[in-house]
């Protein structure tokens, strides 16, 4: 009787070892976004030069559900359940892909080391429309539901270019604008007054009188073998209604979130970026500082292929290694950040640099961030 009470302890001792065992082993998994894989690489990551045209206008490994649409979506391999993250959407320009958007501002790069997680949608017709927004908001519906919302730290969009634009429309939307923290503005337009357009920004149509030739032989307009694809359309191909939607846009959004622009300096007019921001007015930010300069010895990725001309070099010529000058608006009530970052002799379509790519991402960071988390 004894040796039978014995074998009993024994066995329930061990079934529940083994059961402490498996739940301990379950929790150290690493966490999976459901439909997805995830590599130490990104996946169809740029190698430093020469980046095919095949791999700049992939769409996407990870299908949205509910429109059978494909998307980008980064984060790190080794994230855990629960752990806290920042969200961030990243739409790219008219003209482009979603990953040349990824290679051109290459945040991919840095989401280990800043807990952060990228979807990085594409749009058929590579230009955004309201036609898009339902496809964009599964997107974020899904990373909310995978990741729970109390885990979303901050929730910015960042959009290059018509992208930009697409950030400032959907912001204003019932959707997004209780939703989004900030919005990081790459070429895509300035809150509180924009610089004006420098004489050199408008690119040379691909098969015009000085345009660069397609590489590879690639059919004029679409990306070839060098660094890019084409990410903007230039004023003649602009998507219908852009001018409607670009005047519809120049009163600022009634939404509150943090908000940074960059831009190319010969992207610019002589007079540069204003001093001044109707936007950092509106969080009572302190004076703007004296810039800090940012160093990159690296170059970007990416660039326009198509449109390269040295005669237009506000457009984008190839990447190089820069300088950027950060300002910043210090002090803004509720935690906001506001700030315009310049990147010297650069135009709208050369690759961000490593360097400048890692000081954007700490401006949103530094940012207050909880809109997802206070969500009923």
């Amino acid at each position: 009787m004894r040796n039978s009470l014995n074998l009993i302890i024994l066995l329930a001792t061990v079934a529940a070892v083994v059961a402490f065992a498996g739940k301990a082993s379950a929790q150290e998994q690493p966490f999976r976004f459901a439909g997805t894989t995830c590599t130490p690489t990104p996946y169809l990551h740029c190698p430093d030069s020469e980046c095919s045209g095949a791999t700049v206008v992939n769409q996407g490994n990870v299908v949205e559900m509910k429109t059978r649409r494909t998307y980008f979506l980064d984060y790190p391999c080794d994230l855990k359940k629960g752990e806290k993250v920042t969200f961030i959407l990243s739409l790219h320009g008219a003209g482009s892909y979603g990953n040349w958007q990824r290679n051109y501002f290459p945040i991919m790069d840095y989401t280990n080391k800043y807990r952060l997680v990228i979807a990085t949608p594409n749009a058929p017709t590579r230009a955004w429309s309201a036609a898009d927004d339902e496809y964009l908001q599964n997107i974020v519906n899904f990373v909310i539901e995978q990741l729970g919302k109390e885990n979303i730290k901050a929730f910015w969009l960042v959009g290059h270019s018509q992208g930009g634009m697409t950030s400032n429309r959907i912001v204003r939307t019932d959707f997004f604008k209780d939703k989004v923290d900030g919005w990081l503005s790459l070429s895509g337009g300035r809150l509180g007054g924009n610089p004006g357009r420098g004489a050199t920004f408008a690119p040379t149509g691909a098969g015009a009188p000085g345009a660069a030739p397609a590489a590879g032989g690639a059919t004029p307009g679409t990306p070839g073998t060098a660094r890019a694809g084409a990410p903007g359309a230039s004023p003649a191909g602009a998507p219908p209604g852009m001018a409607a939607s670009m005047a519809a846009l120049r009163e600022p959004p009634a939404a509150d979130f943090s908000f940074v622009y960059e831009t190319g300096q010969r992207e610019m007019d002589d007079k540069g970026v204003p001093e001044t921001s109707d936007w950092a007015k509106k969080y009572n930010c302190g004076q703007r500082r004296a810039p800090e300069e940012i160093v990159d010895t690296k170059a970007g990725y990416v660039f326009d292929s198509t449109r390269l001309n040295q005669l237009r070099p506000g457009w984008g010529l190839l990447p190089a290694p820069g300088k950027a000058q950060v300002y910043l608006y210090p002090d803004c009530k509720d935690g906001k950040v506001v700030a315009d970052v310049v990147r010297l002799d650069k135009g709208h379509t050369e690759g961000l640099e490593p360097k400048i790519t890692e000081e954007l991402v700490k401006l949103m960071l530094s940012a207050k961030g909880g809109k997802i988390q206070q969500a009923r």
